[in-house]
C-alpha cells in the first residue's frame, strides 16, 4: 500500500467535499439551479449576484455629510446604514400588509385564505423583531461619536419617514390620538408629494377597519342561531355572582367590604360591553376601536379558540397583537436611545426630541387595543357556554367547504 497515494486520495476527496459544501451553502452565489449546476456566469451582460441586487449602486448610496465638509465621522456610516435598512424593511412590511388588506377587502373572505394571512402577518412580526434588535446596534455608538456629525443632519428628522407614516395609517392608528408636531399636523414635516400619499393612506380602509368588518360576520353571533352574546352575558353574570358570594363569606369586615367593592367595579366593567351605548361612547373617545358587533366576534374567537374553525382566526388576532407589541417595543427602545444620545436637546428636525418621542409610547398609538383588553372579559372555561349540536354541524360544514376548495 502506497501511503503517498492514500494522502493524495484524501486530499482530492477533501477538496471535492469542500467544493460540494460551497455549492450547498449558497447555490445562488454562483447562479446555480436546484441541482447545484451553474446557470449563468457573471460575464458582461449576464445576470450575476451583483447585477441582480444592484450591489454597486446600493453601496454608493451611503453619502456621509461629515465627509462633504472635510470632517469625516467614523460612526456616520453606521447611522446611515441602520436607517436605510429600516426603510428597506418598512417597504417589505408595507408590501405584506397591503397583500393582507387586499384579501380582507373582498366582501366575503374565504376561510382557506386565512393560512396565507397568518403566514404573511407572521413574517411582518419577524421583521419587526429585527427592527427592534437593530436599535442595539445603533447604541454601540456613543453620544460623543454622534455629536461629531449630528449638526450636519439638520433639518432632516426621522419624523420625515414617509414609509413609517404609511405603515401607521395602513394599520389604522387613530388620527385623533396623534401627538402634534410643532403644534401642527404630523404631515407638516413631509413634502407635498409624500403628504398626499400619507393622507390617502389615512382615508383608505385600514387593516383595523377591514378586520373589524370581518369580525362582525363571525359565525355564531346571530341571535336566531347559537346566540353567543346572550349565552355569554348569562355566563358572565353567573361568574360575577360567584365572586360576590365568595366575597360575602370573608370574615374580616374591612376585607369583605373591599372585596364587594371590587365586585361592583367588575360589574361596571362588564356593563361597558353589555350596554351598547357605553361601548359606543368608549369608541367615540378613542378608548375602544372595534364596533360592538366586531368586539363580540373577537371575544367569541378568543373563548372558542380550541374549535378547529377558529384556530387560524385566533392565530391571526394574536399576530395583530404582536405587531402592536413589537411596534411599541421599537418606540420604547428608540426613545430610550434618543435620551441616551442627546438627553433633552431639541431634535435635528426642531421637535422636542426625547419629550416628543416619549409621548408616543402609550396606548394611544396601539391599533388593536381591544384585542389586548379582551382578557378583561375572559371567564373560566367551565362557564363558557358549550356549542350545541346544530352549531357544531355548522362549523364542521364550514371546514368541509374549505377542505373541498383546497
Amino acid at each position: 500500500w502506497d501511503f503517498r497515494h492514500e494522502h493524495y486520495g484524501k486530499a482530492i476527496f477533501f477538496h471535492q467535499a469542500r467544493a460540494h459544501e460551497a455549492k450547498m451553502a449558497c447555490p445562488y452565489a454562483a447562479g446555480a439551479d436546484d441541482n447545484g449546476e451553474r446557470m449563468v456566469s457573471s460575464k458582461e451582460g449576464q445576470l450575476s449576484y451583483g447585477s441582480y441586487l444592484k450591489v454597486d449602486e446600493l453601496l454608493k448610496l451611503q453619502e456621509l455629510e461629515s465627509e462633504k465638509v472635510g470632517q469625516p465621522a467614523h460612526d456616520e456610516l453606521l447611522f446611515i446604514t441602520i436607517h436605510q435598512t429600516y426603510e428597506l424593511w418598512f417597504k417589505q412590511v408595507l408590501f405584506e400588509l397591503s397583500s393582507v388588506a387586499t384579501l380582507f377587502a373582498n366582501e366575503v373572505v374565504e376561510e382557506r385564505k386565512m393560512l396565507t394571512v397568518v403566514s404573511r402577518l407572521n413574517r411582518v412580526v419577524e421583521i419587526l423583531k429585527v427592527l427592534v434588535s437593530q436599535v442595539g446596534i445603533l447604541e454601540t455608538m456613543t453620544p460623543l461619536d454622534f455629536m461629531e456629525f449630528r449638526d450636519y443632519l439638520a433639518p432632516s428628522s426621522g419624523f420625515q419617514s414617509t414609509q413609517f407614516r404609511l405603515l401607521e395609517n395602513m394599520l389604522g392608528v387613530n388620527p385623533k390620538n396623534r401627538i402634534k408636531y410643532h403644534k401642527a399636523e404630523y404631515t407638516s414635516a413631509l413634502s407635498e408629494a409624500d403628504c398626499a400619499k400619507v393622507k390617502l393612506a389615512e382615508t383608505s380602509p385600514s387593516l383595523l377597519k377591514l378586520v373589524e368588518r370581518w369580525l362582525e360576520r363571525t359565525p355564531g353571533l346571530e341571535p336566531e342561531g347559537f346566540d353567543f352574546w346572550g349565552k355569554y352575558e348569562a355566563a358572565a353574570k353567573e361568574f360575577i355572582q360567584m365572586q360576590r358570594l365568595a366575597a360575602a363569606k370573608i370574615e374580616c369586615e374591612s376585607d369583605r367590604a373591599c372585596a364587594l367593592e371590587s365586585c361592583d367595579s367588575l360589574q361596571s366593567v362588564f356593563d361597558s360591553i353589555f350596554i351598547k351605548e357605553r361601548h359606543d361612547t368608549l369608541v367615540d373617545s378613542g378608548d375602544r376601536r372595534f364596533s360592538h358587533q366586531a368586539f363580540k366576534g373577537a371575544l367569541m374567537i378568543f373563548l372558542y379558540r380550541d374549535e378547529p374553525l377558529f384556530h387560524l382566526p385566533f392565530s391571526m388576532l394574536t399576530l395583530l397583537q404582536e405587531i402592536d407589541s413589537q411596534l411599541m417595543k421599537w418606540r420604547h427602545n428608540h426613545v430610550t436611545m434618543v435620551q441616551r444620545m442627546i438627553g433633552s436637546k431639541v431634535g435635528t428636525g426642531g421637535s422636542s426630541g426625547y419629550l416628543y418621542l416619549r409621548s408616543t409610547v402609550s396606548d394611544r398609538y396601539k391599533v388593536f387595543l381591544d384585542l389586548f383588553n379582551l382578557s378583561t372579559f375572559i371567564i373560566p372555561r367551565g362557564l363558557i357556554p358549550p356549542l350545541d349540536d346544530r352549531t357544531k354541524r355548522r362549523f364542521q360544514h364550514h371546514q368541509e367547504q374549505d377542505a373541498a376548495a383546497l
